[in-house]
């Protein structure tokens, strides 16, 4: 799973995320994108569900870019704990996704096995996505 290798601070504050995404918003790298049509949370386990999706239905094979990293820390009480104490522990991390931000990218593959991949890797996570064509954006 994807974890950050070392943060400045163990926790972080929640936040908000909105609007829309400035950045990481064109396919750089391959062919087909998946990109976010919703903002929120995307977990570590949801992007490595996804991934493994798609490289199950390609057979590994094509190429595949992840275009997020979930660095951001949840932290979170035991079940049952009385209010007060502090703050809980890290119990996963996420990254923050805005609308119009690519998630993954394909490429080398044929587009029907490529759209199909998307699709079911679209279902792994808990944003609305929509999968757009490299071709289409010229």
């Amino acid at each position: 799973m994807l974890v950050p290798k070392r943060a400045k601070y163990r926790k972080q504050q929640r936040g908000r995320v909105r609007g829309n995404a400035q950045r990481g918003i064109n396919i750089s790298f391959g062919e087909y994108g998946l990109i976010s049509e919703a903002t929120g949370w995307i977990t570590a386990r949801q992007i490595e569900a996804a991934r493994r999706a798609i490289t199950h239905y390609t057979q590994r094979g094509g190429r595949l870019w992840i275009r997020i990293f979930p660095d951001k820390p949840i932290s979170k009480k035991p079940a049952e704990v009385r209010m007060g104490g502090g703050k809980g522990e890290v119990s996963e991390f996420v990254a923050g996704v805005k609308r119009g931000r690519v998630l993954f990218e394909m490429g080398g593959v044929p587009k029907e096995v490529a759209i199909q991949a998307l699709r079911l890797a679209s279902h792994k996570l808990n944003v609305k996505t929509k999968i757009i064509d490299k071709a289409d954006l010229l």
